[in-house]
């Protein structure tokens, strides 16, 4: 039946393509007559899109364990499949000053098996569900994520429970995986943006975890199975876990086997909280590299995190600014003078903490110049409030681009996942596409000035010293042109 189903397909494609190609031909052969007997029709511009609608997120079912696991559960989608997701308040934050990458070092050992079954087995046993797993760590949480199909919903999170609760951390992979780290280093200290990156980071957090952007190779080749079983057990546990469930599932099942699963992972340590206190002043470094045809660009300083109210603001002033591709310095310096092909600006949040930064890949004969129009376009905006048509451009574009981000299982946990981290409230997802509209010219121009002071931002140079020294040497000094 499959076969003959597969057969009946091809069959309709090939003579829909047959049937196209004719109109083509036929329209082609008609067309010089046509363009003889009348003038040219007038291009017609296409009719303006309606605005987003608000996003809505399903009713959601939460609880705790007595361990101290949260646990979420949304029903979303007619897709007969289930999104588990672990999230650990446990990442490179947890990193002493000598741990560099051992975060990322435990977790690519959790992915090597459990005390009961090895890598292979939980693969196949995944896929058999028809799904994966994966691991994954980054500054402030570690994710352990399954998606499958949604009979399997509750074998899943046995899976997940298995990997997260006992993992095998094996002394036999240590090496090798410390290889990787090393060639994985050797790789990106060889880009010039990570070098950049990394310089960047420590300017702005020079005595914290989130400034510590690359490890030695020595300290790599010094880490023992002894220090990653000791920053699993330190760092992992039931009182900083978060079980998240998108999808469809059987909801009673779902939380039968949450609680069978999980409800032995002993309480363990707390989130820790270690809030930054960022370096805010204007410095700027050369990172000679020699021969280099481009300079690579790291423009930005701290700003306020997801928390604060004037955070939506500022990141509708961040898209005007230089983050989408219509923004008003990527239209300057790609679109006008050409002297970069993607520059973009983000703000960057972590638990409360954010910064904001404008990255650019520029022609090295336009290094100083591309400072000079970035630097103008803030000021710009600063004193001249964006018009009614541009404002709503960049809103149709934020909040479109939020719709397609909660459009997917994946997508909708890793966004509750944000509220909670930063602790924003159930209403925030509700009404953010409200409040992107919401944002005035006034609010994006107020947002400027009180977010980005030119005269203390720190400006990261990657390129060739030769032909970019004298480039930048008047923003040594002062931030401004």
């Amino acid at each position: 039946m499959r076969n003959r189903i597969i057969s009946l397909i091809c069959t309709l494609s090939m003579a829909i393509a047959w049937s196209l190609a004719a109109a083509a031909h036929a329209a082609s052969n008609a067309a010089p007559a046509a363009q003889s007997q009348s003038a040219p029709a007038k291009k017609q511009s296409p009719p303006p899109g309606s605005p987003p609608k608000p996003f809505h997120v399903p009713q959601q079912e939460k609880f705790t364990l007595p361990n101290g696991i949260q646990v979420t559960l949304v029903p979303y989608g007619a897709i007969p499949k289930v999104q588990i997701g672990l999230s650990i308040r446990a990442g490179n934050l947890n990193e002493a000053e000598n741990q560099v990458w051992l975060a990322d070092l435990t977790t690519s050992l959790m992915k090597e098996g459990t005390t009961s079954r090895s890598a292979q087995q939980v693969a196949q046993e995944a896929a058999s569900m028809g799904g994966s797993v994966d691991v994954s760590v980054g500054p402030d949480i570690t994710r352990i994520d399954g998606d499958v199909l949604a009979e399997y919903g509750p074998q899943m999170v046995g899976l997940l429970a298995d990997v997260a609760m006992h993992p095998l951390l094996p002394a036999s992979e240590l090496e090798r995986l410390k290889k990787d780290q090393i060639r994985n280093l050797t790789i990106q200290k060889s880009q010039p943006q990570p070098v950049a990156q990394e310089q960047f980071m420590k300017a702005l957090y020079p005595n914290h975890p989130y400034g510590r952007f690359f490890p030695t190779e020595p300290m790599i080749q010094g880490y023992t199975i002894a220090e990653v079983q000791k920053f699993y057990k330190d760092n992992f546990g039931a009182a900083r876990t978060h079980v998240y469930v998108a999808g469809k599932f059987d909801a009673p099942a779902m939380k039968k086997a949450i609680t069978e699963a999980f409800s032995q992972w002993p309480h363990g340590p707390d989130p820790l909280i270690d809030i930054p206190k960022p370096v805010t002043k204007h410095e700027v470094s050369l990172i000679d590299r020699p021969g280099a045809v481009q300079s690579t660009l790291y423009i930005g300083l701290p700003t306020i995190d997801p928390s604060n109210p004037d955070y939506i603001p500022l990141q509708v002033m961040n898209a005007i600014l230089g983050g989408s591709f219509g923004s008003r310095i990527t239209s300057n310096i790609r679109e006008q003078k050409g002297y970069t092909y993607s520059p973009s600006s983000q703000v960057s949040p972590r638990y409360r903490d954010a910064y904001w930064v404008q990255v650019a890949d520029v022609t090295a004969q336009y290094t100083g110049a591309s400072i000079k129009e970035i630097l103008y376009e803030i000021d710009r905006l600063q004193k001249e409030a964006p018009s009614d048509a541009e404002l709503q451009g960049i809103q149709n574009y934020l909040a479109g681009r939020f719709v397609l981000r909660n459009s997917t299982r994946a997508g909708l946990v890793g966004q509750l996942e944000f509220v909670d981290l930063h602790k924003l409230g159930q209403a925030y997802l509700n009404s953010y596409v409200q409040k992107i509209y919401a944002v005035t010219a006034q609010q994006v121009q107020q947002a400027a000035q009180k977010y980005i002071d030119t005269q203390k931002l720190t400006m990261v140079v990657v390129g060739d010293k030769q032909k970019v020294a004298e480039q930048i040497a008047p923003y040594q000094g002062t931030g401004g042109q």
